[in-house]
C-alpha cells in the first residue's frame, strides 16, 4: 500500500448527526454562552463521575491553571509534576509564577514514581500535579499519602484519562480536583474544552467565578468580586460534549477493542514492546508502544509515512522542550528514565471506529519496516 491509496490518520473524532442536532439547537436558541446547554453538560459529568460539582472550562490547560490559582500557588512556590506529559501540565504551573520541579517516572506505568516525588520535596514545595499519562491512572493512594504528610495541595491532570479510575474509584472522587481535557483526539471531544471535577462546593463556586472573569458568586450582572480569567466553555462546545457523552461508553469500548487488537499483534513483532497492562484499568487514549533501544524511531516513522500510516514521536519530554531548555537550562541526562521512555515511544493510528483490518494494516507495515531496517543494519 502507498500513501496515495488511503492514509490512516493518527486520530479521528467521532462526529455525527446528534452533535449537529444539538449544536443547531444552541444556534437556534440565540444563547451561545452561559446557557442551559453548558449547565446540562456539567450536570451530566457530575452524575457520571459521582461528584457534586463539574465546572466546564475552555481547555484542560485552563482547568489546571485555575485549580493551581485557587490553591494559592504563586511566585516562590514549587510544584512537582511529570516531564513525561503534554507541555500544559508544567505550563499551568508557570502561569502562576511558581517553579516547576520534575520527578522521575515509573518505567512501566510512565507515571510519576512516588519515591521520586517524595525525594523532590523541599521547604518551597506547595503542590503536586498528578499526571495520568496515556490513560493509565497514577498511583493515587501513594501520592496522596505523600501530599497529606507534607501538607501539599494536589491537582490531578487526568486530561488523558477521561472517565478513568484507580482501584475502581473514579478520578475526581479522591478528595482533590481532577481535570479532563476534550481536545479533538481525546476519548470525548468538545473540539476545545475541559472540565474540573470536585466534591468541594466552595472550590466549585470559586472556579466558576474564576472561569467567568471573577464574576460575583451571586451572579450579579457585570459585578466582579475577584480577578478572574476568560476560561468559559461556550454552549456550542458544550452541545458537542453532551452528544459525545451520550455515547462515551461505546467510544471507550471501541478504543479498548482496537487496543486489544494492537496488543495481540505487537507482542509478536521483534523490536517492539506492547503497552503496559497492570492492575489498573486504562482509559485508552493513544496506542504508543516502545521500540527497542537502538532502533531509529524517526526512520521508522518516515518509512511508515511512505506506506500511508501516520505515526509520531510521543511524548517529548517537557524539560527538553526548547523553551524549558532556554529558560531553565535543562539538558539531556537530568531524568534518564523519562528520557529513555520519551525517546522510544511511537504513537500509531488509534481511534474508536478503527477496524481490525486497519490495525492489521498498521502492524503489518510496522513489522515490515523493522524487519527491513534490521536486515539493512546487519548488511
Amino acid at each position: 500500500m502507498t500513501a496515495e491509496s488511503g492514509r490512516l490518520p493518527l486520530a479521528k473524532p467521532v462526529i455525527g448527526a446528534r452533535e449537529r442536532e444539538l449544536v443547531d439547537s444552541v444556534l437556534a436558541s440565540g444563547q451561545l454562552s452561559l446557557g442551559p446547554m453548558l449547565a446540562r453538560f456539567e450536570r451530566a459529568w457530575a452524575e457520571r463521575i459521582g461528584v457534586r460539582n463539574a465546572i466546564a472550562c475552555s481547555s484542560g490547560t485552563a482547568g489546571l491553571h485555575m485549580c493551581l490559582h485557587a490553591a494559592g500557588i504563586g511566585p516562590g512556590d514549587e510544584v512537582i509534576t511529570s516531564s513525561f506529559s503534554f507541555v500544559a501540565s508544567a505550563n499551568a504551573v508557570l502561569f502562576t509564577g511558581a517553579d516547576v520541579v520534575f520527578a522521575e517516572v515509573d518505567p512501566l506505568t510512565f507515571n510519576m514514581d512516588p519515591a521520586a516525588v517524595e525525594a523532590a520535596i523541599t521547604p518551597r514545595t506547595k503542590a503536586i500535579v498528578i499526571v495520568d499519562i496515556f490513560g493509565y491512572p497514577a498511583n493515587i493512594p501513594a501520592l496522596l499519602d505523600i501530599a497529606n504528610r507534607h501538607g501539599l495541595a494536589v491537582i490531578e491532570d487526568a486530561c488523558q484519562t477521561i472517565d478513568g479510575a484507580y482501584d475502581g474509584k473514579k478520578l475526581g472522587t479522591w478528595g482533590h480536583p481532577a481535570v479532563y481535557g476534550f481536545y479533538a483526539n481525546k476519548q470525548l471531544t468538545t473540539a476545545e474544552g475541559g472540565i474540573i471535577l470536585t466534591d468541594d462546593d466552595d472550590l466549585a463556586l470559586l472556579l466558576k467565578s474564576l472561569a467567568n472573569q471573577g464574576r460575583s458568586d451571586d451572579g450579579a450582572w457585570l459585578v466582579h468580586s475577584r480577578l478572574g480569567f476568560n476560561y468559559r466553555l461556550s454552549d456550542v462546545h458544550a452541545a458537542i460534549g453532551v452528544a459525545q457523552l451520550e455515547r462515551l461508553d461505546d467510544m471507550l469500548a471501541g478504543r479498548a477493542r482496537a487496543a486489544q487488537w494492537y496488543q495481540d499483534r505487537v507482542a509478536s513483532i521483534p523490536g517492539v514492546a506492547p503497552m503496559y497492562e497492570g492492575d489498573q484499568e486504562r482509559s485508552w487514549f493513544v496506542y504508543a508502544p516502545r521500540l527497542d533501544e537502538g532502533i531509529d524511531r524517526d526512520a521508522v516513522i518516515g518509512h511508515l509515512d511512505h506506506l500511508g500510516v501516520s505515526a509520531k514521536p510521543y511524548l517529548p519530554c517537557i524539560h527538553l522542550q526548547p523553551f524549558y531548555r532556554e529558560e531553565f537550562g535543562y539538558a539531556p541526562g537530568v531524568l534518564p528514565v523519562t528520557e529513555a521512555i520519551s525517546a522510544s515511544t511511537i504513537a500509531l493510528p488509534f481511534f474508536p471506529e478503527m477496524t481490525e483490518a486497519q490495525v492489521e494494516q498498521v502492524t503489518t507495515a510496522l513489522a515490515s519496516v523493522l524487519a527491513d531496517m534490521s536486515v539493512a543494519a546487519g548488511a
